[in-house]
């Protein structure tokens, strides 16, 4: 096997157990070695000087592969920090935390994906390792010979940095109030649905603050995930939080993946506060903090949303999809002096620059949870902030499957025939902020840009994703009948999702 298939973006991810398991235990362990040596060369020092911290979430396989990896690190003479079950955000801040500061640390997660998947996060100082590095880490781990480290092996010591973690969090609260009592969340209820990942004990530190959590759900770690997918997206799993929240009739409701680097909440209505909507609402209360910022976010965040952000005082920047991307734009934007204190994807992978722009979705709960203290002091709930956010009458998103093994140079090819067709009619508006695929908007109904598509190559794999939304119902159908009209015959995309919404007289045109 290619050890370069266990690639997914910037993270190493595989099936773990059952049939097709293709990142074993050996692996793992291979892995560890070949982060600390390249640790151990990034910083210029010996190997047997490098410690790296280890930490998993709820999966079935996470223990075992936590070991592994954690002999393949002291095989080569580095030391281990095992801080068993943590958070993928935990682990970046322990490298950053004076009493452990670890050289770099390794979270065992396949974040929300099925209970037989997991995967590894690779963490230096300088944050999350890069696509490039992970090939070289898969490379260097593939090609290396176990049996030939023969020297003394680094030492292995168990701590509890969770305890530090909350603590960290429990600051930002009492910062965030400017309220130093023992209780500045006593009034408060919050649901905590941590969906039997990692995130169950967020809380217990809700409630040792003073909030009622009466109503929470999921909270014990079982790796099967047995409830529902733990996926802020998941219509189920917010299905379930919200009826948890209006079951207990509490103020609002907050749910995590399994290693909680994503989030979305409830609000006191039911009303779900995730993608664009939760995009909206820390917007709103960041730009409240300092009116003029930008705020960057993936490519296929609503037009409402552009909106909701300039009536709001800031300005929206459009990138491209993959978390990394919309976090190392702002970091460059900042460096070139324009003010942006969020890097957020709709998918809940939310980085604030407060927080060293690490995407932390309990970070945000937290900072989310101090806002909604204050509105229920005013008498108010989270989702009267976002109250003027206009959403749309439909949306929609499609995969168009590139069949072509040549899948980069078809898909460019679409889009460039996208484009093109667009140059030369004037009723298709080519977004003036369009940074990724091609984004075009139409008049619908005698609205002026009253809804949009919008076509791009995946990051990774061989797919057209295709988002559409309109203002005016009946819309979408009409959009994508006149995208249909220039790509619906083009060979090598399978165009069935198409053609089943726009229907068979565009098909057969």
């Amino acid at each position: 096997m290619d050890w370069l298939q266990l690639k997914s973006g910037s993270d190493v991810r595989g099936t773990a157990t059952g049939e097709g398991t293709v990142l074993t235990d050996d692996i793992a362990m291979r892995l560890g070695m070949a982060f600390a040596l390249w640790l151990s060369e990034k910083k210029g020092v010996p190997v047997q000087q490098i410690t790296v911290a280890l930490g998993r979430d709820s999966r079935i396989t996470g223990e075992a592969l936590l070991h592994a990896a954690a002999e393949g690190i002291r095989k080569c003479g580095a030391s281990v920090l095992d801080f068993g079950m943590c958070t993928t955000p935990a682990m970046y801040m322990s490298i950053l935390s004076p009493q452990f500061h670890p050289d770099g640390s390794v979270m065992i997660t396949a974040s929300h994906h099925p209970w037989n998947k997991n995967g590894l996060k690779f963490f230096s100082e300088k944050g999350g390792l890069e696509g490039k590095d992970i090939e070289h880490l898969l490379r260097e781990a593939q090609s290396l010979k176990p049996e030939e480290f023969t020297g003394q092996e680094g030492s292995l010591t168990r701590e509890d940095y969770l305890a530090v973690y909350k603590s960290q969090l429990a600051e930002r609260i009492r910062t965030g109030l400017k309220d130093d009592s023992d209780k500045p969340l006593e009034g408060l209820h919050a649901v905590v649905d941590a969906g039997n990942g990692a995130g169950g004990f967020y809380a217990d530190l809700l409630q040792s603050l003073g909030a009622c959590t009466e109503g929470s759900q999921f909270l014990n770690p079982d790796g099967y995930f047995p409830n529902h997918i733990p996926n802020p997206e998941n219509a189920d799993a917010m299905k379930s939080l919200r009826n948890a929240v209006i079951r207990s009739g509490a103020d609002l409701g907050v749910i995590f993946d399994a290693d909680c680097d994503r989030a979305a909440i409830v609000d006191a209505d039911g009303k779900e506060i995730n993608r664009n909507r939760l995009i909206a609402l820390i917007s709103a209360i960041l730009l409240d903090q300092e009116s003029g910022q930008t705020i960057v976010t993936d490519s296929v965040t609503s037009s409402g949303l552009k909106t909701f952000i300039e009536n709001h005082g800031g300005t929206h920047y459009r990138y491209k999809r993959g978390y990394r991307n919309v976090i190392d734009e702002a970091v460059l934007l900042n460096q070139q002096g324009i003010s942006c204190p969020l890097a957020i994807e709709t998918s809940g992978h939310a980085a604030l620059r407060e927080n060293h722009f690490l995407d932390d979705g309990m970070y945000l709960v937290t900072v989310l949870i101090v806002r909604a203290m204050e509105m229920k002091k005013a008498g108010k709930t989270l989702g009267s902030i976002i109250a003027d956010l206009k959403e749309p009458a439909e949306s929609t998103e499609l995969r168009l499957n590139i069949l072509d093994p040549d899948f980069r140079a078809k898909g460019n090819e679409a889009i460039g025939k996208v484009l093109q067709y667009a140059e030369h009619h004037s009723d298709w508006h080519v977004a003036p902020d369009n940074r990724e695929g091609i984004r075009i908007s139409f008049d619908i109904g005698g609205q002026p840009d009253a809804g949009w598509f919008l076509l791009r190559l995946s990051v990774h794999d061989p797919v057209l994703p295709l988002n559409a939304e309109s203002d005016v119902p009946g819309g979408v159908r009409d959009i994508l009948t006149r995208l249909d009209s220039v790509i619906g015959g083009m060979e090598g995309i399978e165009m069935k999702s198409l053609k089943e919404i726009v229907g068979e007289s565009s098909a057969a045109r």
